[in-house]
């Protein structure tokens, strides 16, 4: 999934090896150039920090999650598809759980991360046939980030192969979820009916027609 043969590949590549073994405060720059056969300066000419190199990771796993999705069958449910392509990005992670442990203990979160987590969160509803434009497609996204960061953290301590601890976490997140966006796509198609019988032309009931000029 990681490129290694370009140079931001392999630098996080680096990182996720470091990180795999070490506390994540304890892996410095310097280290992650040793490990990538850099020098410190050619780090930098890609990454800044440590942060901008996990919100790089966050989109090769975007890539990797949209490269498996399926298309979305006709009758499967809304809730349905977006719990299978969780489920697949939590496979696309597996491998990387050490370092991704190493970097939520050692508070890795920043406005980069964060700006990663919700183009991550838009790409997955998009992947399940989710609309995620206007308000309602924002509030969308800002609900599935908090369910998949709360399934996250179970995953995070899930020892089992079959990640049912996770399943059933992320089941009962989504559930909850669903009544929600149920909620917001009822009040929002409220809202523009409202807003239609406002516009400028539209009869309502109980308008008297207005009188016309002969010609």
């Amino acid at each position: 999934m990681i490129d290694t043969l370009t140079p931001k590949g392999r630098i996080v590549a680096a990182l996720m090896r470091l990180a795999a073994d070490r506390k994540w405060s304890d892996v410095s720059m310097s280290d992650i150039a040793d490990a990538a056969g850099m020098t410190l300066l050619e780090v930098r000419k890609e990454f800044t920090r440590k942060s901008e190199m996990l919100s790089s990771f966050g989109y090769m796993v975007d890539e990797e999650v949209l490269r498996r999705a399926p298309r979305r069958p006709a009758a499967q449910a809304q809730r349905d598809a977006i719990f299978d392509v969780v489920m697949s990005r939590f496979d696309v992670l597996q491998p990387y759980k050490a370092a991704l442990k190493s970097a939520s203990d050692g508070g890795a979160l920043d406005g980069s991360v964060l700006k990663s987590l919700m183009r991550s969160q838009a790409a997955m509803l998009q992947a399940a046939g989710v609309d995620t434009e206007g308000p309602a497609g924002s509030l969308k996204v800002a609900g599935l980030a908090g369910a998949f960061t709360r399934a996250f953290n179970v995953w995070l301590g899930d020892t089992d192969p079959g990640m049912a601890r996770t399943m059933a976490n992320l089941d009962r997140q989504l559930r909850s979820g669903e009544r929600t966006v149920q909620f917001v796509d009822s009040a929002c198609a409220s809202l523009n009916r409202m807003r239609d019988s406002f516009r400028p032309g539209t009869k309502r009931d109980g308008d008297t027609p207005a009188p016309t000029t002969p010609l």
